[in-house]
Order: C-alpha cells, then structure tokens, then sequence
C-alpha cells in the first residue's frame, strides 16, 4: 500500500495533483491527489464587508467608493449612476484625502431586485468630453422620441465650473457628448451663482424637461439665494427660457427634481450653519448639512415655491444605523416598481478599507412618499439594512458574475465584450461574491455551468461558507469557455445565498448558470 500525505498551504487553498506510479515491470499508474481546503472562510471574511456574510443591502456596491446617486427605471431594472469616489481613492491611497479633483468617471450599476446589483463598470468622461475637468453628481431622465428608441440624458457636474451632459440609446451606453460643452455655466446669460453645478433633471406630465443647479457664495446664511431652475427645450440638450431662482432656506448644494402628480418637488442638502433665523413656527429649523424640499405648481414662480420640510438628516447623525461619520449630503428620490426610494451616500466602508479619507459609498431605503394634498415626504433614516428584495432571483438562468449583494471587499472586475459587461477577475488569493435570495424551492440543482478564462479555480457555497462546497470548477483555457460539473451534494429547498469563493491570477468569471 502506499499512502500520500498533503500539507495545506499558507493560504489553505486546496490543490489537485496528478501523480504517476511506476512500478518494476515497467508497468505505470496515474492517480489523483487532492489537498483539502481547510481554510476557515467565514473568518477569513468576517471583516472585508458589511454585507457578505449578513443581508445588509446597503451599500450598494461594497468593492468600491461611489457617491451622488441618481437613478432610473428601464425594462424592468433599476440603474444607478454615481460618482466615481473611488477613482479618487486610487489616485491618493488610503491615508489621502477624497478633494475629488482626479475624478473622471462615473460608475453604472443596475437591479432587478434591490438587493443584487450588476456592475456595468464606467462612464469614461477623460475620453468622452476631455475639455472638461472633473465629472461630479450625475442626474439622469430618459424619453421615447420620434425614433422610436429611449433615449437617455444624463446631465453631471463639471468640477465647479458648470453642468455638463451626455447622451445614450441604452441605459448603459455608449455615452456621446453632444454638446462638447457646458450646458449651464456662467457664461450663459441668467447664470448668476458662483458653481452652476449639482444638476437636477426631470421630465414634466407633458413631457417638458426641466433642470435644476447651482451653489456658490451665500448672500445671507438664511437665503444663500443660489438655487436656480430652467426649463429645458425639446432637444434636451438646450435651454428654453429664462433662468429662475427657488428661495431656497439654509441652501448649500445638491439640487433635485421631482415630478410627481401634478407637483415639482425640489430637494437639496442644506448648510452647515447655525439657524439664527427661521420665520416658520409650524415647521421644525432643519438641522445641518439635511435633505430638504420644496414644491410647487408653477416652478419658474419663485414666489410659488414653499418649504415643506426636512426629511433625511445627515448620516454622521446616527439617526438609524451608525453608517458613517459627518460628510456632505447628495440625494435622489426615485420610483421604482411602483415603490417609492431613497437614494443617498454615507462612509459605509471607510472602515473596511482602513481609511478616514472622506470616500462615500451610495445607500438606498425605502420611502413613504403621501402623492396627494401637495406631496408630503415623512423621515428617511439611513441604515445598512437597506430596502427589501422585491422578488427572488432565478439561479436556472444565465446570471452575471458582475451581479452581487456582497463581496470579499477588493474584487477587481475588467470590461469585457459588449459596452456594460463586466468580469471577475481572479486574483492568487480567494475573493468571494455573493448573491441573495436564490430561489432553490421548486428545483434542487444537479449541475453547475460557468463561463471562464484562465487559469483558476470556482468552488460554490449555498446558504453559508461552512462545509465542503456544492460543486468545484478547475478551469485552465487560453480562450473563454463554459465548464458545467455534476452535483453530487445535496441542499435542502427553499431560499438562499450562492457564495462564490475563486481564485487565480488572471482568471476571469463571466457568468454562471444551475441545472
């Protein structure tokens, strides 16, 4: 008898042999040897997120700084642009400081469910506009048009000096800069605040684009007096009409619009400075660097505007969970399915990357928004629980490796193919991606199929990261390729989350699929 021993390696990963066994008739025998993993991989990830090994929602996505949310509903997902924090945090490290200045991307992701979230990577505004500076706080409205294609207007921030836009046919792109400069700046006549940034879009009942902007030197603490709103014209891409102010109370900066039932609905983040001075005994003073709103039934009116009250306090507050230190405020408020959201950033993960930058991540919660008597929007707290799965996700269709509700913290991902199509990208040690809510109640899986590249390995976990794996996939292919392998375990019905634990270097995971 002969008897092969294996020693895990440092890092507990598991390797597979091949070896030959010659004997003195020249006869020879190949057999297999497996060196077990016996890496404890909750401890290993018990720290790399709030979300991996909980049913947090919140923040969105967890491997990377995003901030400034806006949002829109197309064929049945949701998708969420933001501002690329992170491209920031790369450029400085993690003992540096989020100015923003070295920002020119904005991040896309999208959902179906509100808890797993596809990463379609970034809008690239260095190549797509090179004249501007920065790309800050993006706001997007989309609308049928005569060609019979949505078409998408994205309207963002050029660093202070103005508000840009760029167009699109998909909610992923590619993105086209159809101006090839500022929409609003200080050039335009009617433009008189210091930053015409932070743009607000909506599309009115009749199909009328508007747009909101501004920040800059206050004229009084009380009355900034540097919110500004303009009617948008046909095209989208131009102005029709004067400029007109909003009276603003404690105005800092972080303009949005909504239209909803008849009723503008403006919000932005007040300032940091002390309420000296506030005329409404009915309504309480808003408290410092909050979300507030306004409306009205005739925008351009400034006298039409009234303040209605605040309804997001800052995250550093504490009020819900403790998801963060003070930081600016940028908000969206967005339907959805039907349902009423809040999105919004907070410095969930500073922690998690061990630094104290001042990089945001984007959170959303659910709202209560009262539609009738002029619109009424009761208190918004920020938590990492975040918003329900509002249906459960099919793991016998194709899925996206770039679709997670959690990850190992540094998950890397690279274009690939079509414009919004990402891949994981292995690295020598495990990363791990999760997935929540998978629908096992109707159908017990016998086979796993993934599409792959490189040279690594995928080892599949359902419910926990505890116990050997469902199924394991070795891939060593020059060219993408779809591995399927035969479950042998058995998991009980029901519901759960698929853990996807993988590594290599260079290994690249498109997608997978259960049978």
């Amino acid at each position: 008898m002969l008897k092969l021993n294996a020693e895990a390696n440092n890092t507990g990963a598991g390797r597979d042999a091949i070896v030959t066994i010659k004997a003195s008739n020249g006869d020879t025998k190949q057999i297999k040897v497996s060196q077990p993993d016996n890496q404890n991989l909750e401890a290993k990830f018990a720290r790399v997120s709030p979300k991996l090994l909980t049913n947090n929602g919140n923040p969105l996505l967890d491997f990377m700084f995003t901030a400034d949310p806006t949002a829109i509903e197309y064929n049945g997902r949701v998708y969420v642009y933001a501002t690329n924090d992170n491209q920031q945090y790369e450029k400085v490290g993690k003992n540096g400081h989020n100015s923003a200045e070295s920002i020119r991307a904005l991040v896309m992701m999208s959902s179906a469910d509100m808890v797993n979230w596809t990463y379609h990577g970034l809008i690239n505004t260095a190549v797509l506009a090179p004249w501007n500076a920065s790309s800050w706080a993006p706001s997007i409205e989309s609308r049928m048009e005569a060609d019979g294609k949505t078409h998408f207007y994205m309207y963002y921030s050029n660093n202070a000096f103005g508000t840009a836009m760029l167009t699109a046919t998909s909610p992923v792109g590619p993105w086209k800069d159809p101006l090839g400069k500022n929409l609003v700046d200080r050039s335009v006549p009617g433009v008189d605040v210091d930053v015409p940034y932070d743009p607000g879009v909506v599309i009115d009942g009749q199909g009328t684009g508007w747009l909101v902007f501004g920040a800059g030197t206050p004229k009084t603490k009380y009355m900034p007096d540097n919110a500004r709103i303009v009617k948008l014209g046909a095209d989208m891409i131009s102005l029709a009409g004067s400029i007109s102010k909003i009276p603003a109370p404690y105005f800092n900066e972080a303009s949005d619009l909504n239209y909803i039932n008849g009723t503008w609905v403006y919000s932005y983040c007040t300032n940091w400075d002390e309420r000296t001075v506030w005329p409404y005994s009915n309504i309480a003073k808003p408290t410092a660097c909050n979300i507030s709103y306004m409306t009205s039934k005739t925008p351009l009116d400034p006298n039409s505007w009234q303040y209605r009250d605040n309804y997001f306090r800052n995250p550093g507050e504490n009020v819900g969970d403790k998801i963060g230190p003070l930081t600016n405020n940028h908000s969206h408020l967005f339907k959805f399915q039907g349902k009423w959201y809040f999105a919004y950033h907070a410095m969930y993960l500073q922690d998690y990357f061990n630094t104290a930058g001042g990089f945001r991540n984007v959170g959303i919660e659910e709202a209560t928004v009262d539609e009738g008597n002029g619109v009424n929007i009761p208190m918004i707290n920020g938590t990492f629980k975040g918003p329900s799965q509002t249906h459960l996700l099919n793991p016998f269709v194709v899925q996206q490796a770039e679709t997670t509700a959690g990850t190992s913290g540094h998950v890397q991902f690279d274009t690939v193919g079509t414009v919004g199509n990402m891949v994981a990208k292995g690295q020598i040690d495990k990363q791990c991606l999760m997935v929540r809510g998978a629908d096992f109640s109707k159908q017990i899986p016998s086979k796993f199929e993934a599409r792959v590249k490189g040279t690594g390995r995928i080892d599949v976990y359902v419910n926990n990261l505890k116990g050997p794996a469902l199924v394991s996939l070795m891939c060593d292919a020059k060219d993408w390729t779809t591995l399927s392998k035969q479950i042998e375990l058995n998991i009980p019905k029901g519901v759960g989350n698929i853990y996807f634990v993988f590594y290599g270097e260079g290994f690249l995971f498109d997608e997978w699929k259960f049978y």
